[in-house]
């Protein structure tokens, strides 16, 4: 093993060079994560980069939907030990000013772009998350998460498009540290004693003066394993804002949400809520992925200088029934005291959740 250029920086966590992350867990991940919306519902863009060192691998994803369509684009290659690239195969990220602008740039024949992101408040760091199936914790990693806008421009399907910052909005995060990734482990005596459901809600939202940040995660039975709710005023002042309660409403026979309420509470001991409207939406299963893409799975070897790209029909059953099974990305419109703000609504209703009312992995809303 060698040093890596990183080593010449004040930046070590641990005693060994930057060249070899601390765990050996083969799921160990570094990803960028980005989404983008022109607020109308119509279009709706969702795009990362991760890096799996104890695999060796770098890969990279993009997707776009608009109307009931969507393309995706994924890219895939070795990563070298201590590598400071944030680039494989047409995709790249290059960070102009940490924790503030980045640039995305994909260049490939079925869906292109090159956009600037300017974060619109300070990132906020979530909580420390941790998923545990059985006696394994198969996610620890820590995250950050930011409200911005987007600049410049974006093609596919033969369209061309302006993307204009004051049109065009979107969150991001930056999370690292061990999930599933790459091909699936041995599922052992686990087998004997499948998991019985996941219930997620991840929700940045940003308005004129703030940004929100909500997450809650949850057992089949309703216990809550992570709770986060700020408030990120454009002055940099955080604001907590309690445990945070909410109600979905689900289109009849799925588990898609249309709408949400968000209970929130002020540091003051007063109610905040938040209305949620769901736009348009892109299954982290489709095109992208994520657990359950039959397609690609992120952190798994495909070859040197590996691409691929896919255009998908949103109504074929194939895709509508693995829908209650996926993490599935909703462009969403709020309102919260009067003003209108955009974002995003991540939801997972997987399997079991008692206070849902799911019984089971095939139990649908009334």
């Amino acid at each position: 093993m060698k040093p890596a250029p990183l080593d010449e920086l004040p930046v070590h966590q641990a005693p060994q060079s930057m060249a070899r992350v601390a765990s050996t867990d083969k799921n160990f991940y570094d990803r960028y994560y980005f989404n983008a919306q022109d607020r109308t519902g119509e279009r709706f863009l969702v795009m990362g980069l991760g890096v799996y060192p104890n695999l060796g691998v770098v890969d990279a994803f993009a997707t776009v939907r608009s109307g009931d369509r969507q393309w995706s684009v994924r890219f895939s290659d070795a990563h070298r030990a201590g590598e400071l690239r944030t680039e494989v195969g047409g995709f790249r990220v290059e960070v102009i000013e940490p924790l503030q602008k980045l640039r995305v740039v994909c260049e490939h024949e079925s869906l292109s772009f090159d956009l600037t992101w300017e974060g619109s408040f300070e990132a906020a760091l979530e909580e420390h998350h941790i998923l545990d199936d059985g006696p394994r914790a198969i996610l620890d990693a820590t995250r950050f998460a930011q409200l911005g806008s987007w600049a410049g421009t974006l093609a596919f399907n033969g369209e061309e498009l302006t993307v204009d910052p004051e049109v065009w909005l979107g969150s991001r995060d930056r999370s690292w540290g061990i999930r599933p990734v790459g091909d699936a482990d041995p599922a052992g005596r686990l087998a004997e004693d499948p998991r019985q459901g996941h219930w997620w809600t991840y929700a940045p939202l940003r308005f004129d003066d703030y940004a929100l940040l909500v997450i809650m995660q949850e057992s089949p039975d309703g216990y809550r394993t992570l709770n986060h709710a700020t408030r990120t005023f454009a002055d940099g002042r955080v604001e907590q804002l309690g445990w945070p309660r909410i109600e979905v409403d689900y289109k009849s026979g799925t588990r898609d949400p249309k709408s949400a309420r968000l209970h929130l509470t002020r540091p003051d001991g007063s109610p905040l809520v938040v209305e949620i409207e769901t736009l348009t939406s892109v299954s982290l299963t489709v095109g992208a992925g994520y657990g359950g893409d039959p397609e690609w799975l992120h952190g798994q070897w495909k070859g040197r200088d590996w691409s691929e790209a896919s255009e998908y029909d949103l109504d074929d059953p194939a895709i509508v029934g693995r829908l209650p099974y996926s993490t599935v990305d909703h462009a969403a419109r709020a309102t919260c005291e009067g003003q209108v703000g955009y974002g995003m609504f991540e939801h997972a209703a997987m399997g079991r959740h008692d206070p849902s009312g799911f019984k089971d992995w095939f139990d649908m809303a009334p």
